[in-house]
């Protein structure tokens, strides 16, 4: 099974150029699904047809899905959510302040996560699509499960237990609600339902990441950020979607200037994204919106498949964002970290004694160290066409 993930700034055209990829990977022979996890949907908006919160036919071999985060968030949270509700009630929340603040920021779209691991595990689909959110909902999103993982491993089972013995005590001296094992239960059921999805979204040979772009300083610049982002938590992208460029035969002088801003723009994503694959995609003359202009854009996007049987699903690079490997200079071992964009003072380095911590901007990864190599001392690092090489020796 192939998973595409398309994010990217909102209003570049995300939603199109995944529903209009949908479309291709369809018309190749593959069985595919395309949900949006996007707040703001507007997949069924692409298609011209009503889509719901389970997968809808829209076509021969091709399904779409909006999936419903808030009814995930309800079925799965109900009972930290009540627990939250009485404890802010007992600090003296008034009722409705109290049920709006027991909602998470955020958390509504962990639950995404766990339908794109049920339907790669359904055997029912060859091609997963997800229309993401804009980038920066994307990053958080994404690095949910490290961040999760991190908690249910180091703090989750110590916190459970000590409630459990402080239950009792509390309880005698005050009224304020404990945590009991409901709420604990579902904790773990959240961890249970994203366990593995990291392992299903880091491997390159199932799961690609594609940035779309416009030609516009703003854009380029966060997808940059973007992309060493998902670098930093081993994300593989595969390709640069650059999308609305002004077509070749508009021959105006007012678009001159246009123009030309575009094409600086374009020669500055080559060199900012390579060596990935970078498509084009000129403006429409008109909206895409049904399967027949999808199928169109996706003609002049992807051009003349020469891909084999996965046709656009198939991977377009193997830049990998994470490696170990022997240190050519010594006895040690190299750890590469791909991390495009970043400076030698724009990081952070830390060592703790199983894991190496990475900082970049304001995410940051803690990277499990192979037993192989726990043992080993940091002696330096250094960046090396891109990447970050940490020499453990």
């Amino acid at each position: 099974m192939r998973i595409l993930l398309f994010t990217g700034k909102g209003g570049v055209g995300k939603t199109t150029v995944a529903a209009a990829t949908a479309v291709r990977a369809a018309e190749a022979g593959l069985r595919t699904l395309v949900c949006s996890t996007d707040p703001a949907h507007s997949l069924a908006d692409a298609f011209d047809e009503p889509l719901g919160d389970r997968p809808t036919a829209v076509g021969e071999r091709l399904w779409g899905q909006q999936l419903d985060a808030r009814l995930r968030f309800e079925e799965a949270w109900s009972d930290v959510r009540t627990y939250l509700v009485d404890l802010l009630d007992w600090a003296g929340a008034e009722a409705v302040e109290a049920e709006e603040l027991s909602v998470v920021p955020g958390l509504e779209e962990v639950f995404a996560l766990g339908d794109i691991k049920t339907h790669a595990g359904s055997g029912e689909y060859d091609v997963l699509i997800v229309d993401c959110a804009p980038t920066a909902e994307t990053i958080r999103l994404l690095s949910l499960p490290d961040v999760i993982g991190w908690y249910m491993d180091r703090v989750f089972e110590t916190q459970r237990r000590l409630t459990r013995l402080a239950r009792p005590l509390v309880q005698r001296m005050a009224s304020v609600p404990v945590a009991g094992d409901p709420v604990f239960g579902a904790l773990r059921r959240l961890y249970d339902r994203l366990d593995g999805v990291r392992d299903i979204l880091t491997d390159g040979e199932t799961t690609s990441a594609r940035l779309v772009v416009n030609a516009e300083r703003l854009v380029v610049a966060e997808a940059r950020r973007t992309y060493t982002y998902l670098s930093l938590f081993g994300y593989h992208v595969d390709a640069v979607i650059a999308n609305r460029l002004l077509p070749v035969d508009v021959d105006h002088p007012w678009f001159d200037q246009w123009r030309a801003t575009q094409s600086e723009h374009l020669a500055r994503i080559h060199e900012a994204f390579a060596p990935l694959p970078i498509l084009t995609a000129e403006l429409a003359s008109e909206e895409i919106v049904g399967t027949e202009a999808l199928a169109a854009f996706a003609k002049r996007c992807y051009g003349d498949d020469h891909r084999g049987p996965l046709g656009p699903a198939a991977r377009l690079s193997e830049v990998e964002p994470f490696r170990i490997e022997p240190d050519p200079a010594g006895d040690g071992v190299r750890l590469v970290l791909h991390l495009p964009g970043v400076a030698p003072g724009e990081f952070g380095l830390a060592r703790t004694p199983e894991e190496l911590v990475v900082t970049v901007g304001p995410h940051r990864r803690a990277i499990v160290l192979p037993d192989s190599v726990v043992r080993r001392d940091v002696a330096g690092a250094a960046f090396e066409d891109g990447c970050l090489v940490v020499r453990l020796v």
